[in-house]
């Protein structure tokens, strides 16, 4: 059991490792570009993704949603997560951008309480407020001029991140894993290829190239999160994201000039501390019905759930 825990584990380092470099790619391309063009050429390399879902499943099943409703909430949720991240990782130092992100564990616990019928102890209401504090601390209010619109896209982000998660463990035992997948990617495909017009710049290879690797990314730190998962329980594997602070500030170092400064360390400390605080407590036995905040998205809106992957969870 030790060594599968520690097999998970690294399988998530390695994965969120992915994650933070395909975001520096992001980060690197919104220097030049719109995030609408951005995510719309992201949505479109994904759909060799859909495809090949569709061949391995070959059951020939219904494309259309069993729980319309919730599946249209679910991907507007998903579009405007992917889009506020995206304008977030260009607009704001990569340590701030994932600091706010953090957050989204405990946006997670409060909406499950309205949402999924989830009863939340003093412990993890705690555990809330404690990392609403650390948000505060990263935001500064009180220092408007140190605020900008790329901290509202983060936090719009970490709160539509919480709303598609909470959603997936609403539904996800009920809806297929690929029409999950196809509805975000076509709306993102249609509504911001009618936008592109309108903020579209002609990119030269090495840009398409980096898209390509934004792609590759994705796909490679979903596997590494699938088999992540597959090695051991996701109380083990879904507080490794915070280890993604270290590759912004290195990152945000090397490749961007940028030097988080001490609030965005605190803030992320606490915000880490209180969403540990949160995974441990979901994670016990009889915690929580549903446990909706051990499993986050990507970077595209795929969770690598194991209601949507088709893994079968360790059981605790």
């Amino acid at each position: 059991m030790a060594a599968s825990t520690a097999r998970g584990a690294g399988f998530a380092l390695a994965g969120f490792a992915v994650y933070s470099c395909h975001d520096a790619v992001v980060k690197g391309l919104g220097a030049h570009y719109d995030a609408i063009q951005i995510l719309f050429f992201s949505a479109l390399l994904g759909f060799p993704l859909i495809a090949l879902i569709l061949i391995r499943e070959g059951d020939g099943g219904s494309l259309w949603p069993r729980r319309p409703g919730w599946t249209a909430l679910r991907t507007v949720a998903v579009m405007l997560n992917i889009l506020m991240a995206f304008y977030a990782f260009s607009a704001i130092p990569l340590a701030e951008t994932y600091a706010i992100i953090f957050s989204t564990p405990l946006i997670i616990t409060a909406l499950s309480v309205p949402i999924l019928g989830e009863r939340v102890g003093a412990r993890r209401w705690a555990a809330v407020v404690l990392g609403l504090i650390g948000v505060l601390i990263v935001l500064r209010p009180w220092s408007t001029s140190d605020l900008s619109f790329g901290h509202l896209a983060a936090l719009i982000s970490a709160g539509s991140s919480a709303l598609v998660s909470v959603i997936v463990r609403k539904i996800g035992n009920e809806e297929r894993s690929v029409v999950l997948l196809l509805y975000p990617l076509l709306a993102n495909v249609v509504l911001m290829g009618c936008l592109l017009p309108v903020v579209y710049r002609p990119m030269p290879a090495a840009h398409l190239g980096a898209l390509a690797l934004v792609a590759i990314g994705a796909l490679t730190a979903m596997w590494l999160m699938i088999n992540a998962y597959r090695a051991s329980e996701a109380a083990t594997v879904a507080p490794m994201q915070y280890s993604q602070m270290i590759w912004a500030v290195l990152i945000g170092y090397l490749v961007f000039d940028e030097i988080p400064d001490a609030a965005t360390l605190i803030g992320a400390a606490v915000i880490a501390a209180s969403g540990s605080i949160v995974f441990l407590r979901e994670g016990r036995a009889q915690a929580s019905e549903n446990q909706p905040a051990l499993h986050a998205t990507d970077r595209a809106g795929v969770a690598p759930d194991p209601v949507l992957l088709g893994v079968e969870e360790t059981p605790e």
